[in-house]
């Protein structure tokens, strides 16, 4: 028997409504140990970390960079980067576990009282694509039109997701290239005052923290963040392919429990009984 209980009659509410964002405790430990240790090397070494603030090195590394990325990249999809940038520190998202039992929950519902049983339920659920596919399965949609029609949707967002991966890429590739402009120029403004030959040493020096700033953002943000958005879109996706899975085998009548054994596959945890946690109001 399936223990549909009856706690969360009178107070369910669902776990999709709003996604939680939590800190991604990785990044900020990842960046903070490179960090340290390029910190730490430079003192060991007998430098000062006060060399390696050189604003001027900064600016033409950064605004260098920036500038290359909006000549290869429409202004939007630029923009769109920075607004994305949010989800290498922090993430977001349904609880996996919570999806599930919500999925499960509807697969009841209309398994018990009818496909149209769930335009009730429409106005509870946030997430756009499990949305779609619900309002789609009410409407009367076949389950193989259906695949079509949100396969097509899930391509066409991964593409525009892989475009905001792709400016950091970008940007990974023209900072370097920036940092050694920089390390020129300041060897051309060093070469100026050869006269002073106390200065040429310090100059170069500094010259040389341009190369430092091109090659350091590239390694240690702008790859690593392209990598990390296309983790999240990854994740994305597995979740939506879930909800679309699910939302096929309610169309299809296909039994709960079944279902459950079909959702499972998308688990990166041990597989786990669901039903028996599932409660409908």
């Amino acid at each position: 028997m399936w223990n549909f209980g009856a706690h969360s009659r009178t107070s369910w509410r669902s776990p999709i409504e709003k996604a939680a964002m939590a800190l991604d405790k990785n990044t900020f430990v990842g960046i903070a140990l490179a960090v340290a240790g390029i910190g730490i090397g430079t003192v060991l070494e007998g430098g000062a970390l006060r060399q390696l603030m050189q604003p001027t090195a900064a600016l033409i590394v950064l605004g260098g960079t920036l500038g290359a990325v909006m000549v290869q990249f429409p202004f939007p999809v630029v923009a769109q980067a920075f607004v994305q940038l949010k989800n290498v520190f922090l993430r977001s998202g349904p609880s996996p576990d919570a999806l599930v039992q919500h999925l499960l929950r509807f697969a009841y519902k209309a398994r018990r009282e009818g496909l149209l049983s769930l335009d009730a339920e429409l106005n509870k659920v946030d997430d756009p694509f499990l949305k779609d596919s619900l309002m789609l399965a009410i409407d009367g949609v076949k389950a193989d039109d259906l695949r079509k029609m949100m396969e097509l949707q899930l391509d066409y967002e991964g593409e525009k997701d892989e475009r905001i991966a792709r400016v950091f890429d970008a940007a990974g590739g023209f900072a370097p290239t920036f940092g050694i402009i920089g390390a020129v120029l300041g060897l051309i403004q060093v070469m100026q005052r050869l006269q002073n030959i106390n200065e040429v040493g310090k100059g170069i020096a500094v010259a040389f923290v341009a190369t430092i700033y091109g090659v350091g953002s590239a390694n240690l943000f702008f790859l690593p963040c392209a990598g990390k958005l296309r983790i999240r879109l990854r994740e994305k996706q597995v979740i939506q392919e879930m909800m679309l899975e699910a939302v096929l085998a309610i169309v299809e009548g296909v039994n709960p429990r079944a279902l459950e054994l079909r959702l499972n596959s998308f688990a990166t945890t041990p597989p786990k009984r669901w039903l028996e946690k599932v409660a409908v109001p």
